[in-house]
């Protein structure tokens, strides 16, 4: 048996933002759902799961054990990454060091944000993607408009403010995603639904070139008893 698939990296962002709700039940707990239906779907691919806040860590390396990968995901919440923001740049940047391999094929990183960047530059780490042949999918999340972020103490809701006290929306900025795409030769979606999108991504990795990632040879037996035993009868 030949797998055969490509490497892929989820860049889940965990901060305070994916907290909004335009997305129910909120824009964290739907990606997570919908990033499990995607590891469900698929077959010989390799997948690695990185969160982001204000810095990256890698939750799950490349990996053709998908329970494993699975597990890790269960974990992920706001609180992952200790380090507020968003750091569009330092993931990105992140997910291509994970990759290892110097190929420049085969390699595919789906990126979960609604793009509010508060460090560093990502159209500069997208350009670093694709020049080491990272293609990166983008799943944007959000509105353009905004929408406040809750915050549960309890049984009591309080919404995100700032230091003068007022509201903080989170809004999407499509932009910046939809550039990043287009510099990796990627694709951007945007939620829609209720619905993150990756399914609309997936159909799209299914379609590119795949390369052997491993093999197994087993012996599967067939029972031939019946010609002896009726020579024997």
């Amino acid at each position: 048996i030949r797998r055969r698939g490509v490497d892929i990296i989820v860049a889940l962002d965990t901060s305070l933002s994916m907290l909004a709700e335009d997305i129910r039940p909120n824009r964290l707990v739907r990606a997570r759902y919908e990033i499990e239906s995607l590891i469900d779907r698929l077959e010989g691919d390799r997948v690695g799961l990185v969160a982001f806040a204000g810095r990256g860590f890698v939750l799950c390396p490349l990996t053709l054990d998908y329970g494993a990968a699975k597990l890790f995901l269960d974990s992920v919440d706001t609180n992952t990454i200790s380090v507020k923001g968003t750091a569009v740049a330092e993931a990105i940047r992140l997910a291509i060091r994970s990759f290892g391999s110097t190929e420049r094929k085969y390699k595919v990183m789906i990126l979960i944000t609604d793009g509010e960047n508060h460090e560093n530059d990502p159209l500069q780490a997208a350009q670093e993607a694709a020049e080491a042949g990272v293609r990166v999918f983008v799943a944007g999340v959000g509105t353009p408009e905004g929408e406040l972020i809750p915050i549960r103490m309890g049984n009591r809701v309080e919404y995100m403010k700032d230091r003068s006290g007022n509201f903080v929306k989170s809004r999407l900025d499509e932009e910046t995603l939809q550039e990043i795409a287009r510099i990796t030769d990627g694709a951007y979606v945007r939620a829609q639904g209720g619905r993150v999108g990756l399914e609309l991504i997936y159909q799209q990795i299914a379609e590119m070139e795949k390369r052997d990632l491993g093999s197994r040879r087993y012996t599967q037996y067939q029972h031939r008893y019946q010609w002896p035993l009726a020579l024997a009868m």
